[in-house]
């Protein structure tokens, strides 16, 4: 499943190193950890990457070790990250989290990193001239005044050539502090928004698509996210929906991400509804069947023939590990 010369998109967003246990056991007991990283952002631009899609990921990380494991890993997926700014006084940040089917518990430690310092001044490292699209996501709004201002200013210029997409991606634990309310300014004023119903309802009050598109009627599409049931588009008048595909979860961080990729790609290429949707729910389950928040793709031969099946043969679809 490739979209080949549709454009480049720049996902605009902090990434962290993450320490997850390498041996069995309650956290506390774990001596061994496995370090990788993740970020939501980035997440979409190393899938973007696998899908054909040429992809940047701007943001600022410490002039630490951390640091550069996060640009070595996200430019080892073919991501451009010569615009991350590297900060000299602010480190990166870090998070710990157990894995299970079930959940990923989360610590954050990412107060005062470099991410969070971000502000107006990144805009100009977004190269907005020769960009198709600019992702952006609910977790940046609350990082800091600076990065709230900056999602302000790039959703209120004009747009000329380009869109820029939303992922709600609540994270209640950084809104502690913060008003959440400003994230429904945030939405409305984009080209694409993406948000999952229990997100949604936790949010906005509802996870309903069409009492939500009374509440966002700028955006001119719409992606209201029903976990293992399915995703429904509401852009034009209309509403589209497409059940997700039976899959053997591993471990479900991470496939929001994957998602919206895998819509992304489809939309800039122009593709209809139910391909757009079907490459979404097709990038979530490359996601959901590794432990990893960006796995090994699906082969082709089982992505293609069920992009264009008809809705029996994707109903009765299963994948697995």
């Amino acid at each position: 499943m490739r979209f080949e010369h549709v454009g480049g998109v720049v996902c605009l967003g902090e990434t962290m190193v993450m320490m997850v246990p390498a041996e069995p056991g309650p956290v506390h007991l774990v001596r061994t950890w496995h370090r990788a990283i993740g970020g939501a952002e980035s997440n979409v631009a190393c899938h973007l990457t696998r899908l054909g899609v040429g992809a940047a990921w701007v943001s600022a990380v410490g002039d630490d070790s951390f640091g550069l494991a996060v640009l070595d890993t996200v430019g080892s997926f073919g991501v451009d990250v010569s615009r991350v700014r590297v900060d000299a006084t602010r480190p990166t940040g870090l998070y710990v989290k157990e894995a299970s089917p079930h959940g990923s518990p989360v610590r954050y430690y990412r107060r005062g990193s470099a991410a969070s310092g971000m502000g107006l001044e990144m805009i100009d490292r977004l190269g907005l001239g020769e960009v198709k699209l600019v992702h952006l996501s609910g977790i940046t709004a609350a990082l800091s005044d600076s990065c709230l201002a900056l999602m302000r200013e790039l959703l209120r210029r004009p747009r000329q050539g380009f869109r820029i997409s939303f992922d709600l991606n609540w994270r209640p634990a950084l809104w502690a502090d913060r008003d959440p309310r400003v994230l429904r300014e945030l939405a409305d004023m984009a080209d694409v928004v993406l948000a999952g119903s229990d997100e949604a309802e936790l949010v906005w009050g509802t996870g309903d698509p069409a009492r939500l598109r009374q509440l966002l009627p700028g955006p001119a599409s719409l992606v209201v996210k029903h976990g293992a049931d399915g995703a429904t588009l509401l852009e034009g008048g209309s509403s589209h929906f497409e059940p997700a595909l039976k899959v053997e979860v591993v471990e479900p961080v991470g496939a929001g991400d994957a998602f919206a990729a895998g819509f992304l790609a489809a939309t800039l290429a122009d593709q209809s509804p139910s391909v757009r949707l079907r490459a979404g729910h097709l990038q979530a389950a490359s996601a959901l069947l590794t432990a990893e928040d960006v796995g090994d793709p699906l082969p082709d031969d089982v992505t293609d023939p069920l992009l264009h099946a008809d809705p029996q043969t994707w109903a009765s679809a299963r994948l697995e590990v």
